[in-house]
């Protein structure tokens, strides 16, 4: 299974591709996309369903999954959270392809067994599973990598559920 992971956001968007075999896990790829506050809404948004449809085209992951958002005191962020996430569900969903989301605190669990773990505790975590040579950056990479080892490691009636 291919696992297409994201941290949404319209700022900074993370990326990242597990492939998971036999139990095993390896990193395809990983990154992220920015886009400048100077520009048009419409045309971040565009930007980041535009760079996720390339990669579903490019990789064809077998599923996506998404780390929901969290609402914290600033609405404005949470609602631009909010239309990074459509954008990215739009480009999925075009491609044929379902999205799962999981909250910050589960894809923490799943790589790092606690979830309340650090960005540095994440990334260290995604290092190691993955058996990367370097720390995944920035933490949007390795976000976007946890949440797609999160979903490929997910037990077979949980992936259902979600």
């Amino acid at each position: 299974m291919k696992v297409l992971g994201i941290d949404p956001g319209t700022a900074a968007c993370g990326f990242g591709i597990v492939h998971e075999s036999d139990g095993r896990l390896r990193g395809i790829c990983h990154g992220w996309w920015r886009t400048s506050a100077k520009e048009r809404v419409e045309l971040r948004l565009r930007t980041i369903f535009d760079a996720v449809h390339e990669l579903i085209a490019l990789h064809a992951p077998d599923a996506v999954a998404l780390e929901e958002s969290y609402v914290g005191a600033d609405a404005r962020i949470a609602l631009s959270v909010g239309q990074a996430r459509g954008a990215v569900l739009v480009a999925a969903s075009s491609a044929g392809l379902e999205c799962v989301e999981y909250a910050p605190a589960r894809v923490k669990q799943a790589v790092c067994g606690y979830g309340r773990a650090d960005k540095a505790q994440v990334q260290r975590m995604v290092k190691a599973i993955l058996s990367l040579e370097a720390i995944p950056e920035p933490s949007h990479a390795a976000d976007a990598l946890a949440v797609a080892i999160c979903h490929a490691l997910a037990p077979p009636l949980l992936k259902v559920a979600s």
